[in-house]
């Protein structure tokens, strides 16, 4: 059905008619400073950009890096993180900040601006982050700038508590205005549920290397066929070999056409 969204330039850039988006992200030095396989980030984008997907995640110096390579690839999406988070791995006495604005977006040309919604954080921080995040929705709207935001308990196994308790703070990232949500897979159910709940385009990260390649495919195949109107995949891709995640690649992007039913 037709809404608010469907003749926003920026978000059918970011999340098609004809298939379910397939973003790679490339921003994970923000955070997490050199990872594997992601030293050198704009040598992975152009190792990526030929292949069969719809657009990037990216930062501010990979926007900055890659402008004469993505004005080549106009077809490409970028969805931009402004925000940060330290220490991942103690976020009971962590603290986030932007890193970028929403002009910065506008200015670098991107399509969506992203940001965290840490929950498993003192109050004071989970106070901190809401308003950041409603300052953000705010200027964002005077720039149709979609807002995508991702509800997270960093450092944290994934128990079915926790899967329970992301579909909730999931809910919170409604109400603070955002245009998309970003959750790591709760399984087909939950995802059913929460696209009907919500009603706004879901998108679902795929996380660190874990599994096979086979299991990855049959997440992506899950979440799409549930509803999720996309699926940001980073790790689970450049840090296998090349020629396997470019099979991967082959057989997700299958997916988005054959399994997709757009959503708003």
């Amino acid at each position: 059905m037709a809404n608010r969204y469907s003749t926003s330039y920026r978000m059918n850039r970011v999340l098609r008619d004809d298939r379910a988006a397939l973003v790679v992200p490339i921003d994970h030095g923000l955070v997490w400073g050199r990872v594997r396989a992601l030293e050198a980030p704009v040598q992975v984008m152009r190792r990526y950009m030929p292949e069969d997907i719809t657009g990037f995640m990216v930062s501010t110096g990979i926007v900055k890096q890659s402008e004469v390579d993505l004005a080549k690839a106009s077809h490409l999406a970028r969805v931009l993180a402004i925000d940060a988070f330290w220490p991942t791995n103690a976020p009971e006495t962590g603290t986030g900040c932007l890193a970028a604005s929403v002009e910065d977006a506008v200015r670098l040309g991107v399509d969506c601006v992203k940001l965290l919604l840490p929950w498993n954080v003192d109050d004071e921080e989970k106070v901190a982050y809401c308003r950041r995040i409603g300052t953000v929705v705010s200027e964002a709207s005077k720039w149709n700038m979609p807002v995508m935001l991702e509800p997270v308990f960093l450092n944290m196994p994934r128990s079915p508590e926790i899967v329970e308790a992301e579909m909730e703070v999931a809910r919170v990232c409604y109400d603070l205005g955002g245009d998309i949500i970003k959750i790591t897979f709760p399984g087909p159910d939950a995802t059913a549920r929460l696209c009907d709940d919500l009603d706004i385009p879901i998108v679902v990260a795929g996380g660190p290397l874990t599994g096979d390649a086979a299991s990855t495919i049959r997440e992506t195949e899950e979440a799409i066929e549930a509803g999720a109107q996309g699926v940001v995949v980073g790790r689970k891709l450049w840090q296998r070999s090349p020629e396997e995640a470019s099979d991967m690649i082959k057989q997700m992007a299958e997916i988005t056409r054959k399994s997709f039913t757009r959503r708003w």
